[in-house]
């Protein structure tokens, strides 16, 4: 391991904010509604309570979260006043905290130990529930996947 990764991994290790859960949101099917929970469980075996995740073979996308100011952003953007978070498919919106520092980092949400898997790109739904160019506008806003390490007991 060269000097530059060492210190690289150090920094990346040195997060000096806390994030905060604004929101959690989770659909029963792959191409349901998402509606909006005051808590849920997480599994590594099978993701989030309620959810439609389904452990496949390598279990990359259990979760996906959001930070709030991307939402923010994309509503000025769109000249809209608040996007709802249920519009992006995203299960969780968090605040104070540069989710995309996290790459290739394990990172705990509460009681529960997470994995980056990778970013979250835009899909077809954008477009349709966000408007003419939603789906361009979340390019680069779409934040990150994440598997399940360890879930909360209960």
């Amino acid at each position: 391991m060269s000097y530059k990764a060492t210190l690289e991994q150090q920094y990346l290790l040195s997060i000096p904010q806390e994030g905060k859960i604004e929101w959690i949101g989770i659909r029963p099917k792959r191409m349901a509604k998402v509606y909006y929970v005051s808590e849920v469980l997480a599994n590594p075996d099978t993701g989030l309570e309620g959810g439609h995740f389904r452990k496949s073979s390598t279990g990359k996308r259990q979760v996906t979260l959001i930070q709030q100011k991307h939402l923010e952003v994309v509503a000025r953007i769109l000249s809209k006043s608040k996007i709802p978070p249920e519009l992006l498919r995203r299960n969780i919106v968090v605040s104070g905290i540069n989710l995309l520092a996290q790459k290739k980092q394990r990172f705990q949400v509460g009681e529960v130990l997470l994995e980056t898997t990778g970013i979250c790109v835009p899909c077809s739904w954008t477009e349709e529930n966000l408007g003419l160019g939603g789906y361009s506008t979340m390019r680069g806003h779409g934040d990150i996947t994440v598997k399940i390490i360890k879930g909360e007991a209960g």
